[in-house]
């Protein structure tokens, strides 16, 4: 897992809560991540899925409780 300072944070709260689907931005974000770069997503629910199909596309992850029923989810690539 790289450092956190080397993670970017994307909050999907406000795109989910005006009916917005936010995998195509998650996904170009993590897609651009360098090898010593991960992403937060800042999600109003746990997104399960989201997980699983960024896991079969090679992305390492780990998923933190955040305040309230908000959850922090980390990705980023496993170097190997």
């Amino acid at each position: 897992m790289p450092p956190l300072n080397h993670f970017k944070r994307f909050d999907v709260r406000a795109l989910i809560h005006r009916g917005m689907e936010p995998f195509p931005e998650i996904f170009k974000r993590v897609s651009a991540l360098k090898p010593d770069e991960g992403l937060i997503v800042v999600a109003p629910f746990l997104p399960s899925p989201l997980v699983e199909k960024l896991t079969g596309e090679g992305f390492a992850s780990k998923v933190e409780r955040g305040s309230g029923a908000d959850w922090l989810v980390y990705f980023w690539r496993e170097v190997a």
